[in-house]
């Protein structure tokens, strides 16, 4: 095809294979298009595409994704607000008949339907990290980080310490998004025990969101990207040593472990144990 289609925050480069997505930069373009940058959606990633009239004068042209096409979109698992979805064009309303031009030919190139048996779109890349209510996650692409926070995070995740968690050892992810009722990132292992259910908050393989920590473009492009390497995993390269500790932090993380510990919730053994793990990193 080798046309453009410019919509609001968006522009649409049609290919004969694919469908080139540039998105804009500006105060009014969501911050999740912003965060993706330029995504390339192959068509064989689609199954059909539809034209509707929007909203204030407007049509949406709308490319429908394959289930497991696209880490994105599986990972949002359909918790993404209408004005976000990556798979939308807002256009004038005056510009609908040659919407529906685009739309139709869209259409004679698909082949594909139905549940698709690998990642087609491509995840965004690591190195990632964002910031959760109770620590700091960060994924290299081979594994993920959590550093728990001493204000935000809860005794059980300060008990467990913080973690790592290599991709071979995972089976998915599990992100609710942190625009609505307790959002947060879990990791699913493949030796966690599933009948187990966990609070997100007490769980060392979850961080949790809230009070404008884990937006949703930082969080969810994290989880996209932990999943489609989760579904590809290769051979895992040896982890690095870990690097020495800034003295201040251990300290801050013993002192706050003090507290725990006057107040009942961390006990003596579990006092002296973590205490000597903090201060070996030293």
């Amino acid at each position: 095809m080798g046309d453009v289609l410019a919509g609001f925050h968006a522009v649409w480069e049609f290919e004969s294979d694919s469908v080139l997505i540039r998105y804009e930069r500006g105060i009014r373009t969501p911050k999740l298009f912003q965060a993706l940058g330029e995504r390339r959606i192959p068509l064989s990633a689609v199954e059909g595409v539809t034209l509707s009239p929007g909203k204030r004068g407007t049509v949406v042209l709308r490319l429908l994704p394959r289930a497991g096409a696209d880490p994105l979109m599986e990972a949002a698992d359909g918790q993404l607000k209408e004005g976000s979805d990556p798979y939308r064009l807002v256009l004038p309303s005056e510009r609908e008949t040659l919407a529906e031009s685009y739309a139709d030919e869209l259409k004679s190139l698909l082949t594909e339907s139905g549940p698709a048996d690998r990642h087609l779109v491509t995840a965004p890349e690591a190195p990632l990290h964002f910031k959760a209510y109770d620590g700091k996650a960060s994924f290299d692409g081979t594994a993920v980080q959590y550093r728990w926070s001493w204000t935000g995070a809860s005794s059980a995740k300060w008990k467990a310490g913080d973690q790592s968690f290599s991709v071979a050892d995972l089976s998915g992810v599990e992100w609710r998004s942190p625009e609505v009722f307790e959002g947060h990132l879990r990791l699913i292992r493949r030796s966690a025990d599933s009948a187990a259910a966990v609070q997100a908050d007490q769980d060392p393989a979850a961080v949790v969101f809230g009070l404008g920590y884990g937006p949703v473009h930082e969080s969810l492009p994290f989880a996209a990207a932990v999943l489609a390497a989760v579904r590809t995993r290769g051979p895992v390269p040896a982890v690095p040593a870990p690097s020495r500790r800034d003295p201040a932090d251990i300290a801050e993380r013993i002192r706050h472990l003090g507290e725990l510990h006057q107040a009942g919730l961390v006990t003596d053994e579990e006092f002296s144990s973590k205490k000597a793990e903090l201060l070996a990193e030293l």
